[in-house]
């Protein structure tokens, strides 16, 4: 069953995120929370027809250029969206006329975006416009739009253009230039390339119209080509305009307008393509779900969470990586930081290997530029940028402009101190190693850029001959309030464990593939000196923990510095930086993020050093008081829910998974509008699958110790290791039914549903709440209806209506009349309306003189019994008028057992619903769940439906659980 949520009108469901009124205060923040994509192309939620001050923006993977002087970013691409609708004379915008109805939905499981609009002119026509769209997952270079218009209470004339806007901007700089376009049949074509990189793009869009006859035709003016219609509009019509673009750059094929052009000539239409988009998303998500079950918030922003990691993931290409910000916003200029190896990657290494290879495969591509780093620092080996764009070369801005005129220019030193990304990226190559066996990739490009990244190590490192050990000084650590600490300890034991495993790295290489060995040792120039080497900083290099109390110093002399007490500052709407001030803060122990945290993150996974439950429990209780959680750094609550989940605090790691999970939906940070922040979405997996699922690698194998959060009932998601899924399925406790059931279960009577299990009455149902909304102006559809699966009349209205306001009697007249709708519609239901395997079922069951009943919370339950013809099957019936309390709730279980005789422990019940399942554990009683685990898997025995099953087989199924 799909339940709701909301945050400034929003509605959570299981798998659609509902936005049921449009907020202009919330357009930029909106645009980015409503971003579709592919993994080749992002769009952001940007509307059709446009709206001040928005910030739309399409952006394709490996796209940059350059802005003179200041920096390289990823370049807005032409904007295939622009639909400019006029009705009678008047431009349809939601800045002028009326807004009567409104409604946004993206579908996470299908990756589209519908929005349905009923919107009166200034003139007073009033008009239903809905849109979708969608970026093929089955073929990323193609992107699929809808039209619908209904004129409501009017004729008339209404002109639709369709364009691509080749001369986008990135927030006042236009990268690109026009080279050429043209018409082709029902459309046109664009070909523009960047300013400065020289990269060439190819559009092509074909258009075509449905429902009406109109005049079309297709005009090139320059950078805007268009296709426009001229139609006459009469009332209750529909109109249906259907574009189809295909795009390519330069970077796919060698002609990308004849690549897009061709493509667009072998495409089907629209809805098959969606359907294709569909099968693809289905296959996707069978490997990457997670499912929650007893908290609906918790459900969708994970889902949500993870649809933004699997639209900014390059499916098809390995010399690309996904930025900071996604394919989703213009922060940080589309830049890629250590947030994809650290954050993002392992939810790819254990559901997606294929694109965790990718990943990792953009690094070794860039190897080239790291190494113009080091050789520009003074250093040897690879010395990865800290953040990186198309060569690998370093792009981090070296200045931060104030936004107060008179303030001063803040210097950016991460590209020149930040340097633990070297270990942070040697950490992923090893561990998407451990987890797949991937040999072939690990010496071929793997091994390269463990070993040319500790060759930079061993020349950055220097000893001090006092103390006789190897330091690192002048860096950042992971914790960026500090900006020049010497011999951070995050840095010096990522430093030491890369070295070991780059030790073993070569010792692999030799003994397995020693071509390839020789071959990569003359070209890195690795000789025995320097394999000692390693082992010398290895054993050497410093490393503060203390024996007696196993606290980790954060950085030499970081315990000499002022001590804080961050309550003392509360509340507050900024961050200690911003409080402290850039210089100011370096005096102070406040962190922006874990880091001596973070380190015992990171070596948690396999129980390196200095993981241990003491050393958490020292240092947690140290560090995480000076953390400055809430406006420091996006990338820590994760990280703080999983060590407090290790911990047992179970209230306090739940508290900050939902700051991480809620960090984009709910704009906790206030700059959402930037774009999505993807290392917090890549957080949230390792959040729920390593902290709430307690995943260690332990015997070469993932092992769960769940410690889930008090309200969840359920989790369940898979891991892929070595080649064989592992599902886990894990609950708080075994699942139990409230009342003991006898060892081998003496079943003398069954329940079933009616609605879902015997019969289906939904599409009537459907109907019936389509009816009433479309006569009260409230956009709803089949999406919007699936949130009402298992919920009351009353509930399932409160949906529909959502903010609107309606007084007691109008709710309980609107209930009467969808009522009165449904009994019309059921008028005609017949036997030929049960369920395949129903009857039999049924017939199954009397010959074993079992006792059959109904409950069904509908109060037309008998009506619908009679017209099944199966009223002589049933030996009592439980139904709307019989219970005051619904499902969730026993009472109507318990009752249908009382009408037959019978205990709650001699009965089972068949439910379709996580609300009835929920209703027969609760009662006592065993439950057969019919549907998708995911909504029935709580139930004893799961089957998919009715269709051929036989009561012996059930009763089976029903003794082994038992047992």
């Amino acid at each position: 069953m799909d339940t709701k949520d909301s945050f400034r009108h929003f509605i959570y469901t299981d798998w659609i995120l509902i936005e049921n009124q449009f907020d202009p205060s919330q357009l930029q923040v909106r645009e980015t929370i409503f971003t579709i994509g592919n993994g080749y192309v992002g769009t952001r939620g940007s509307f059709e027809e446009s709206y001040p001050h928005a910030l739309p923006a399409t952006f394709i993977q490996g796209i940059y250029d350059d802005v003179p002087v200041v920096y390289t970013e990823l370049a807005n691409c032409p904007d295939w969206l622009q639909l400019t609708i006029t009705i009678e004379g008047e431009r349809f915008r939601l800045d002028q006329g009326e807004i009567l109805a409104y409604d946004r939905q993206l579908d996470l499981r299908q990756g589209i975006l519908h929005r349905a609009v009923r919107w009166r002119s200034p003139s007073n026509q009033t008009i239903d416009i809905n849109f979708t769209r969608f970026a093929s997952l089955a073929d990323p270079h193609v992107l699929g739009q809808r039209c619908q218009l209904k004129a409501i209470d009017f004729d008339g004339i209404v002109e639709i253009q369709a364009s691509v806007n080749g001369y986008p901007e990135n927030q006042g700089f236009n990268h690109w230039e026009g080279l050429d376009q043209g018409k082709i049949d029902q459309g046109f074509w664009l070909q523009s390339r960047t300013r400065n990189s020289r990269i060439e793009i190819g559009l092509a869009a074909k258009i075509s119209l449905s429902g009406t006859q109109a005049l079309c035709q297709v005009n090139t003016t320059p950078g805007y080509p268009t296709w426009s219609a001229s139609f006459y509009l009469k009332a209750q019509n529909l109109v249906t305009v259907d574009k189809i673009v295909t795009v390519f750059t330069s970077q796919d094929v060698k002609s990308p307008v004849l690549a897009a052009k061709n493509k667009l000539t072998q495409l089907p239409d629209y809805s098959t393509l969606l359907k294709e988009n569909e099968a693809t998303w289905q296959q996707v998500w069978q490997d990457s779900d997670i499912v929650i079950e007893g908290d609906s918030t918790a459900a969708f922003a994970v889902r949500y969470n993870l649809f933004q990691l699997l639209i900014a993931a390059p499916r098809h290409n390995d010399q690309v990586s996904i930025p900071a910000k996604t394919l989703s916003g213009f922060g940080y200029h589309g830049h890629i930081f250590w947030d994809t190896e650290i954050f993002i990657l392992p939810f790819f290494i254990f559901t997606q290997p294929t694109l965790a290879r990718n990943l990792l495969s953009y690094r070794y591509h860039t190897l080239p530029g790291a190494r113009r780093k080091a050789t520009h620092y003074g250093y040897t080996g690879a010395m990865f940028a800290w953040e990186s764009a198309v060569t690998g070369d370093e792009v981090t801005p070296r200045w931060s402009l104030p936004r107060d005129f008179y303030g001063e220019d803040v210097r950016i030193w991460c590209r020149d101190r930040e340097i633990h990304i070297s270990a942070d990226i040697a950490y992923a190559v090893w561990h998407y190693w451990q987890a797949t066996e991937d040999d072939q990739w690990m010496q071929q490009q793997g091994a390269e850029i463990i070993l040319d990244t500790a060759i930079f190590w061993q020349s950055r490192v220097e000893f001090n001959t006092q103390s006789q050990c190897y330091e690192i000084r002048g860096v950042i650590g992971a914790d960026e309030y500090h900006e020049l600490v010497h011999n951070n300890s995050f840095t010096n034991r990522m430093v030491q464990w890369h070295l070991e495993k780059a030790v073993l790295i070569y010792d692999w290489l030799q003994d397995n593939f020693p071509e390839q060995a020789s071959q990569l040792a003359s070209k890195l120039q690795i000789t025995p000196t320097d394999i000692n080497k390693w082992r010398d900083i290895i054993h050497k290099i410093y490393f503060p923990i203390h024996e007696n109390d196993e606290l980790i110093e954060q950085f030499a002399g970081f315990f000499q510095l002022k001590d804080i007490n961050l309550t003392e500052y509360e509340p507050r709407q900024r961050s200690m930086q911003m409080i402290l001030g850039v210089e100011g803060i370096n005096k102070w122990q406040v962190l922006k993020q874990p880091d001596v945290l973070m380190l015992l993150y990171l070596m948690r996974q396999s129980g390196d050093f200095p993981y241990n439950q003491n050393t958490l429990t020292a240092n947690w209780d140290y560090y995480a008081p000076r953390t400055d959680i809430t406006y420091g750094s996006s990338l820590a609550p994760s990280i703080h829910a999983i060590l407090a989940a290790d911990l047992g605090k179970s209230k306090l790691a739940y508290q900050h998974f939902l700051q991480a999970a809620l960090v984009d939906l709910e704009d906790k940070r206030g700059n959402t509008q930037d774009g999505i922040h993807g290392a917090s979405a890549g957080g949230i997996w390792q959040t729920v699958v390593f902290g709430f699922g307690g995943i260690k690698i332990r015997n070469n194998q993932p092992v769960a110790h769940p410690h889930l959060p008090p309200n969840w009932t359920r989790l369940k998601f898979k891991l892929h290791w070595r080649g064989q899924w592992h599902e886990f399925d894990l609950y708080p406790t075994p699942p139990q039914v409230p009342h003991p059931v006898v060892s081998s279960p003496q079943i003398q009577g069954t329940i079933f549903d009616l609605d879902g299990v015997l019969t289906d009455t939904a599409e009537y149902h459907y109907q019936a709440w389509q009816r009433l909304a479309d006569e009260e102006g409230i956009p709803f559809n089949r999406q919007a209806n699936e949130a009402l699966r298992g919920v009351s009349r009353r509930a399932s209205l409160m949906l529909i209506i959502g903010n609107r306001r309606y007084s007691d009697a109008e709710i309980e007249e609107m209930m009467e009349r969808k009522n009165q709708y449904y009994v019309e519609l059921i008028k005609n239901i017949s036997s030929q309306d049960l369920l395949p395997g129903a009857v039999s079922l049924l017939d199954q069951l009397r010959q074993a003189q079992i006792k059959i009943a109904i409950g069904s919370g509908s109060k037309n339950a008998r009506t619908v019994i009679e017209r099944l013809g199966i009223a002589d099957k049933v030996d009592a019936i439980a139904d709307g008028y019989s219970v005051q309390k619904p499902k969730p709730a026993p009472d109507l279980f318990l009752f249908a057992a009382q009408q037959l005789g019978l205990a709650p422990s001699l009965c089972v019940v068949f439910e379709d619903a996580t609300a009835g399942i929920a209703a027969g554990l609760a009662a006592g009683m065993w439950t057969v769940g019919l549907g998708p685990g995911e909504r029935v898997g709580a139930a004893h025995v799961v089957l998919p439906n009715l269709a051929g099953i036989k009561w012996v087989d059930i009763r089976a199924k029903l003794t082994r659980y038992s047992r």
